[in-house]
């Protein structure tokens, strides 16, 4: 067991540590539609983008995110209890941000209590609701009813790749290449009404926000 930890780990290290590299190099445009980086919220926000999209969120964190203002503290990514998931959690360490292991659409499970005790402890939370395993660009239900049983806000964030490689998994997901352009969108807050019944109306509302700007993007690239 210990051989195996001890290899995730290096495997997370070195995927780390090659993403720092060629991230570096990238060339970011940051529209903040949201006022999220020029005025920081004093609470908490439920950060949500498509799967894909996780190397280009990860260059804005390690460029913008306000890790030195009073009301930040922190981000905690929803990673899956699996194998990929311990390397992605390890990969999320070296670059500065704390995991949840678990899927966040069984509600109930330890995976939301633990969501729910990061928020109310102030931490922002990342979760791309199409993962682990899909369908690309689904919206699972589990950040909407997050969002509505904490009351904190969603901040949908698009993202744009002018040059990647798109590898041959479930969602083509996207490696951007050295020295190209990364285009990122935060949107206004989006919040859940907590007397909402019809939480399907809400999940329909914010997949189709994040699917129809992918969809454009991918369209572009």
């Amino acid at each position: 067991m210990a051989g195996k930890i001890n290899k995730q780990a290096l495997l997370a290290a070195l995927a780390a540590n090659l993403a720092r590299l060629i991230f570096s190099t990238i060339r970011l445009r940051v529209t903040d539609s949201s006022g999220f980086l020029t005025n920081p919220p004093p609470g908490p926000r439920i950060l949500v983008f498509w799967h894909n999209r996780i190397p280009a969120i990860s260059i804005g964190f390690l460029r913008h995110y306000p890790a030195k203002h009073p009301s930040r503290k922190g981000v905690s990514v929803l990673t899956s209890p699996s194998k990929d998931g311990d390397i992605l959690a390890g990969v999320m360490a070296n670059l500065g941000m704390g995991s949840v292991r678990g899927s966040s659409s069984r509600r109930g499970s330890t995976a939301i209590r633990e969501l729910s005790a990061l928020l109310e402890a102030g931490v922002d939370l990342a979760i791309t609701p199409d993962g682990p395993r899909g369908p690309k660009y689904s919206l699972g239900p589990g950040a909407v009813f997050l969002a509505q049983k904490t009351g904190i806000p969603i901040m949908p964030l698009h993202a744009r790749y002018h040059w990647a490689i798109r590898l041959k998994t479930w969602d083509n997901f996207a490696i951007p290449l050295p020295f190209s352009r990364v285009d990122i969108v935060m949107d206004p807050y989006l919040t859940v009404d907590p007397e909402a019944t019809d939480l399907e109306a809400e999940r329909l509302r914010l997949e189709t926000l994040l699917k129809e700007e992918a969809i454009r993007n991918d369209n572009e690239l």
